[in-house]
């Protein structure tokens, strides 16, 4: 069960979805279809920000996992919970690197200053997916992309796009 409202990306930055996956497959095949729509887009001014939000275990990992590999990433995505922030190489021409960053622990957008996050953000370039980006949200350009993903039951989450 799906319900689009309206779709447009990222230059406009326009894309409310509300979706319900039954499976891991649905959640991964969510991921790949937001994927193939941002590099469809000429980039814009800055990096395409991706805003990830749920409780622990909602499927914000494997929501990155599977973007990550509809750009050609073929390395082993994981959550980037230690070291903060993980880079990686695209296979898209207009889109270098893939930013993951897990701000979980962080206190505030201030620790990410020493990563060189400015300079991360306004490439344009660059894709940025933010874990818990409620946590950092001063640093969030004000055209971004969230994904909010709900538990509903074990094996069914309530994923909104906006």
């Amino acid at each position: 069960m799906s319900q689009v409202v309206a779709q447009h990306l990222p230059n406009g930055y326009h894309f409310d979805m509300i979706t319900v996956s039954t499976d891991l497959a649905q959640t991964k095949k969510i991921a790949a279809d937001l994927a193939q729509k941002v590099i469809q887009q000429k980039p814009g001014r800055g990096a395409v920000v991706i805003a990830l939000e749920g409780e622990l275990g909602a499927g914000k990992t494997v929501f990155a996992k599977a973007f990550a590999k509809a750009l050609g990433i073929h390395e082993t995505i994981t959550s980037p919970t230690f070291v903060i922030l993980k880079r990686y190489k695209t296979k898209d021409s207009q889109f270098t690197y893939l930013f993951h960053i897990d701000a979980y622990r962080l206190k505030d957008y201030r620790e990410l200053e020493s990563l060189g996050i400015k300079d991360i953000l306004s490439d344009r370039s660059n894709i940025v997916l933010i874990e818990w980006a409620e946590q950092v949200g001063e640093i969030l350009p004000p055209k971004h992309i969230t994904i909010h993903i709900d538990h509903v039951d074990q094996r069914t989450r309530k994923i909104q796009i906006t």
